[in-house]
């Protein structure tokens, strides 16, 4: 298995995308049931197939990620061959880059000198969707790069 085994609920919300898996493999629901019931490796590889198609589905369609903790801001833009990083941190402990108050100070403070921005880019591994499961595995989620575009027309603006 590549990425992780969904979720007894995602596969619940994605029962009939499995049902469908099954039937590309000419496999009947009496036959899946009778697999999980004689061959439980089997169906447990069947699972592992279909959560690795699933993620690999979601992983070829992210364009930003972003990670947010109390002090620091990381958003990624997932290129074709490299990811760019735009990053904010502050030293101030007191401010909660998490919290909506602190979300406000950013955006009031946003030219302060206690701001320190960093912007990079990196390549990929040899697997670029490798790479981007194991950014979500850590704490980052998918958007759609509002804040990203805005922060990268900030800097480059």
């Amino acid at each position: 298995m590549k990425y992780a085994r969904l979720t007894k609920e995602q596969f619940e919300e994605l029962h009939q995308e499995f049902i469908n898996f099954l039937a590309t493999q000419s496999i009947t629901a009496d036959e899946w049931k009778t697999i999980k019931e004689t061959q439980p490796e089997a169906a447990e590889q069947e699972l592992d197939v279909f959560s690795d198609l699933v993620w690999f589905g979601v992983l070829n369609k992210v364009k930003y990620l972003e990670h947010i903790s109390p002090q620091q801001i990381h958003l990624f833009k997932c290129n074709e061959k490299n990811m760019r990083l735009i990053a904010l941190k502050i030293e101030n402990t007191a401010i909660d880059f998490t919290t909506k108050d602190g979300f406000q100070w950013l955006r009031d403070n946003l030219l302060s000198d206690s701001i320190t921005f960093y912007n990079a880019k990196k390549d990929y591994s040899d697997d670029k969707h490798l790479d981007i499961f194991k950014m979500i595995q850590s704490g980052a989620n998918i958007t759609k790069g509002e804040l990203f575009e805005y922060f990268a027309n900030l800097i480059n603006g």
